[in-house]
């Protein structure tokens, strides 16, 4: 569920890739929030915290009941700060023991939060110090605690994860720029010590026994990549195409180069699936999610590729591929901005489209 990684090109300018895997389909957004928009975050029966944000913003949002409460899960600021929402089976606490009236940040908008008021990775990690965060019930999920992780990287390349578990918030550094799912970020970064044998260099003959062998096809270096779609396998592919994906000269040529690394984890409906029992709160979460009433619970779920997104920190543009579409389609930020307005659009008008689909953001 979830796959982010950072790619450079060979000017050293950074570009985010990431999916978006649930067995549900929520009703995605793409939007643009403008500098200036007042925005707030509650948690509780605490006093809302209020800000305004001072950068543009434009990504994929959910709303949490109605389209006023926005929720980020995927975004860049006019600044190259990027921020992305991925699911965490073990999220908990910390607990709020704060004063009744100490205005707290919900985690779940931590997104809008950043994006909104920072410009770098060191900047929020100065403001984390500072800021009280508590993962509180989701209305959009049937009240229930949201099970996310949080990855943030800036233009220099710099990265953090920021998690919750065992009670505690932890913010730890990402020096390779790659995100998945459970367990825990540093743990992905211990079991990548199982991983020193990592070369791109095809070995294709060797002697066994006196017997010489040929490999007659090009690929047998990727053959000790796990092979599941598992959270600890993606990651340590992520890992190896991030590294040794071809450095692409100049952002048109590192986009495309980044479509191809992204395809290593797009995810059919059906490839892996099963039975649970989860079935029927997850669709009903859906269901409360899309304003939609009883739906029927499924014999089984599987988890799909809702969307992919490419975003150029650089040039402030970001690509978005929905299920139901052959290929990307383009937004940029800095004609969003320079329109002015607020401006959200279900994703779903994108299936099927194709090229620059700023216009059809600005017709909303």
């Amino acid at each position: 569920m979830c796959t982010s990684l950072l790619y450079r090109d060979l000017q050293g300018s950074v570009y985010a890739g990431r999916t978006m895997e649930l067995p549900v389909e929520l009703p995605y957004l793409a939007a643009f929030i403008p500098k200036g928009t007042p925005l707030a975050s509650k948690v509780g029966a605490h006093p809302a915290l209020e800000y305004q944000s001072k950068y543009d913003i434009l990504g994929v949002a959910v709303p949490n009941g109605s389209i006023k409460d926005l929720k980020v899960c995927e975004g860049m600021n006019e600044a190259g700060l990027d921020f992305s929402l991925l699911a965490f089976a073990d999220t908990h606490g910390p607990d709020d023991t704060f004063a009744a009236d100490a205005p707290l940040l919900s985690a779940i908008d931590l997104g809008a939060w950043i994006l909104g008021q920072f410009s770098t990775v060191a900047e929020v990690k100065a403001a984390l110090e500072n800021q009280p965060v508590i993962v509180d019930p989701l209305e959009a999920l049937g009240g229930t605690i949201p099970p996310f992780h949080y990855t943030v990287h800036d233009r220099s390349g710099a990265s953090i994860v920021i998690e919750f578990f065992d009670g505690e918030r932890h913010i730890f550094d990402n020096p390779i720029g790659v995100m998945t799912n459970s367990p825990r970020f540093d743990w992905h970064l211990t079991n990548l010590n199982n991983y020193t044998f990592f070369d791109n260099t095809d070995q294709t003959a060797a002697t066994i026994l006196g017997q010489e062998f040929v490999q007659p096809d090009s690929g047998i270096a990727t053959a000790g990549l796990p092979a599941s779609d598992t959270a600890v396998g993606r990651f340590v592919r992520a890992a190896y195409y991030a590294n040794f994906t071809e450095k692409a000269d100049g952002p048109d040529k590192a986009i495309l180069a980044l479509s191809h690394l992204m395809n290593k984890f797009d995810r059919p409906r059906g490839a892996s699936r099963y039975a649970s029992a989860k079935a029927s709160a997850l669709t009903s979460s859906a269901a409360a999610l899309s304003g939609q009433g009883e739906v029927k619970k499924p014999d089984y779920i599987t988890e799909y590729t809702s969307w992919t997104s490419l975003t150029d920190l650089d040039r402030g543009l970001m690509f978005l591929k929905p299920y139901d579409s052959l290929g990307y389609v383009s937004m940029d930020l800095g004609k969003l901005a320079a329109a002015g307005g607020i401006h959200v659009v279900p994703l779903s008008a994108f299936d099927q489209a194709e090229g620059n689909a700023t216009a059809i953001m600005l017709a909303h």
